[in-house]
């Protein structure tokens, strides 16, 4: 038995994949990634199919946001001009069947097979990853010892700094106050990196998001409101 089939929904492709951990239907929309349903291996693919016909306007809709996200973002070809705080891209032509990156001199190189179509998908995501890996190094080179200059100067104690991909969250502060930082803070402004790091400080002491918070966030920042305004107008993973 297959377990993965595909599905046309007005020209859309949607990969429905059979998991024998799903306990129900998911369906998963991302940018320049097909509609992807992970059925419970339990489930026929034509009751999952049908789940997914019911789900029709609620798939158009977010796909439709999906495409503004995409417009916002690169495409990368030979002639993009893209920098890190530290590294500039550089795309390379090779005689090879592989994508390749590495980084020297301040330089991420990502060589492309030269019998490769740059624009496409799975092109673009390589490069993306190459970009996205610079960004994990720059940001546990710089974002941990950020974090304990600006505690020590403000006299807050946490416990261990990790840098995470995130989706959605610029920064997070456990319960046991260890705090979690998105590598594409190393996208932002020196002014702006400071301002999360310290939102999540404040966190070590008030763990929510109350009138006492605000208050101290302000006394360590200046303007904890309009950094935070600021702030909104930046978006983890989009470049």
């Amino acid at each position: 038995m297959s377990s993965q089939k595909i599905l046309f929904l007005d020209n859309n492709e949607i990969i429905l994949t059979k998991s024998v951990k799903a306990k129900s239907v998911y369906i998963s929309i991302r940018p320049f990634e097909r509609v992807k349903v992970t059925v419970p291996f339990f489930m026929s693919f034509k009751k999952a199919e049908d789940f997914v016909i019911k789900k029709k306007a609620w798939i158009q809709r977010n796909l439709l946001k999906l495409k503004s996200i995409e417009q916002k973002q690169t495409i990368f070809d030979f002639n993009t001009h893209f920098t890190t705080r530290n590294h500039m891209l550089k795309l390379n032509k090779v005689e090879s069947n592989e994508v390749k990156y590495s980084l020297k001199d301040q330089v991420i190189l990502v060589d492309i097979p030269n019998t490769a179509e740059i624009k496409s998908l799975g092109i673009q995501k390589k490069i993306r990853f190459a970009i996205e890996e610079t960004l994990r190094k720059e940001a546990k080179d710089y974002l941990p010892q950020r974090v304990k200059e600006l505690a020590e100067k403000n006299s807050f104690t946490f416990k261990k700094v990790s840098v995470r991909n995130s989706k959605t969250r610029w920064g997070s502060c456990s319960y046991d106050n260890n705090i979690n930082l998105n590598l594409h803070l190393m996208r932002l402004p020196n002014h702006l990196i400071d301002y999360v790091i310290l939102h999540e400080l404040v966190h070590t002491k008030i763990k929510n998001h109350s009138k006492d918070f605000w208050n101290m966030l302000d006394l360590v920042t200046g303007n904890a409101k309009k950094l935070d305004k600021e702030l909104k107008n930046y978006r983890t993973k989009i470049y």
